[in-house]
Order: structure tokens, then sequence, then C-alpha cells
């Protein structure tokens, strides 16, 4: 289930509105995931208008869970939590994840104003806090998601390439996703047109090669994510959208 959450995370990075644009407190997102032929789990993501030590700040979380036949011989119930601020930037990232016998737990405090994060293991409490300088403009995987997709229109034209640096549980990986084209995609609540991304991903132990990854995201001012699709090392995944609300703006199916 991290898988799922790395892709979305990777591509789509009153006050409210002065922070997003053309995304809404409340929306939510629901995703059915496949590994194979295999329903594996849902993946759910959901943004609420907050406050974080006593500035605004726009929460997203993130939220997979294996279901069915799949849970019974691997269970995953994953947690990923951001706080974002005004201008767009991380304040506070959280991994809780369980993973058959694997978990971990880690929480990242970002300082802009120094450009660096504070990594605090709540699982392993012995291991001492890290201070790790990163670039300016850093973001989560949960952040990253939401920058991109309240991106300028222009920013997204067929042919652009966006880069980002992103920070992954206890590292910074720079990544960038090509604009590869347009195509419409049938899902469950119809067809609906699509730009195709494309995320160069790291190849190796979690995925085939580096462009082993296919998003599609609504070609209008929403870009939710419907379907994904991602050659692993081992079988390929696929995530298609099971449900949605509170969008800024309605999204165009055809029947």
């Amino acid at each position: 289930m991290k898988q799922i959450f790395l892709l979305v995370g990777l591509v789509f990075s009153s006050i409210l509105q002065a922070q997003f644009s053309h995304i809404n407190a409340g929306e939510v997102l629901s995703y059915r995931v496949h590994y194979g032929f295999i329903t594996a789990g849902n993946a759910t993501l959901s943004t609420t208008k907050t406050s974080y030590k006593g500035q605004p700040a726009f929460y997203v979380r993130g939220v997979g869970k294996t279901s069915g036949a799949a849970k019974t011989f691997f269970k995953v119930e994953d947690i990923y939590e951001s706080y974002i601020n005004d201008n767009k930037e991380p304040l506070f990232y959280v991994r809780n994840v369980s993973e058959g016998s694997y978990t971990q737990h880690l929480e990242s405090t970002f300082n802009a104003s120094n450009d660096t994060v504070v990594l605090v293991d709540k699982k392993h409490r012995d291991r001492p806090t890290k201070t790790i300088k990163v670039p300016n403009g850093v973001q989560d995987m949960l952040s990253c998601f939401y920058y991109l997709r309240d991106l300028p229109a222009d920013q997204l034209k067929v042919g652009s390439v966006v880069k980002i640096n992103i920070w992954i549980d206890d590292e910074l990986f720079p990544f960038q996703v090509r604009v590869a084209g347009t195509e419409k995609i049938s899902t469950k609540f119809g067809k609906v047109n699509c730009l195709k991304i494309v995320p160069s991903v790291i190849s190796g132990r979690v995925f085939k090669a580096r462009e082993s990854v296919t998003m599609w995201v609504t070609n209008d001012l929403n870009r939710v994510p419907v379907l994904v699709k991602a050659e692993l090392a081992v079988g390929s995944l696929k995530a298609s959208i099971d449900r949605y609300s509170n969008v800024k703006y309605p999204i165009k199916f055809e029947k």
C-alpha cells in the first residue's frame, strides 16, 4: 500500500482559498487498489482546514488498507498525514505504517526559515532526533500531491516537465513528472478527458523501470487522479477511483 501513496505523492504534490485555489477543504478521494488481478485494498485521501501550532494550515490525510483475501495473507494499515502552510509548504509530516511484520512511525517537522527537517522515530525512541539540511521548497509525499494539483494550467501543458524535491520517510529524493499527453479514460462514473502523467521513479527495489508508472488526472482544474498503473519489480499495481466528494469543480464524466 505504500506504493500507491508514493505514486500519488510523487506526481501531485478565506485563508484556505489563499492557500489552494483549486482544492476544497473537505475533499475526499477514494481508490480501489488491485495487485495484478486481485482486489488488494483501498486508499483514501482527505483534506481539512485546521491550524498547526497557532498558524492556519491545510491538513491532508492518506489511509491505505488491505481488504478481503489480501488482508488474510498480508495485512496493511498505512496512515500518512501532512500539515501545509499558506505558502503550500509542509510544516509537519507523519508516516505511520504497518505492512505485514514491518512497522514504521516517523515524524518530520519542516522549518522553511533555515531549510531543515527534524526527524523523530516514534517507534525506536532510543534513536536520536536528527536535523537534516534540505533544499528550499522541499515537499513531503502528501503535500507535493496537492502542490502539483494546484499549479497554474500553463505549467501542466502537454510536454511540460515539473521538477521537485520530495522528502520520503527519512530521505530526500529529486523527482520530475512529465505531462505525456491527453487521453479519455473509462471509470465507474463514465469516461473523462485526462492528462497522462509519467513520473520518473527510482527503479530497482520497488519499481521495474524509471518510467514504469503512469497516472491519469482529470484535464480540468481539479486534476483528480482517476487511474494509476505501475509495473513493480514483482507484479503490477493499479488504483482506480471509487468515490469522490466535495471537489472544487464538477467533473464532466460522459456516460
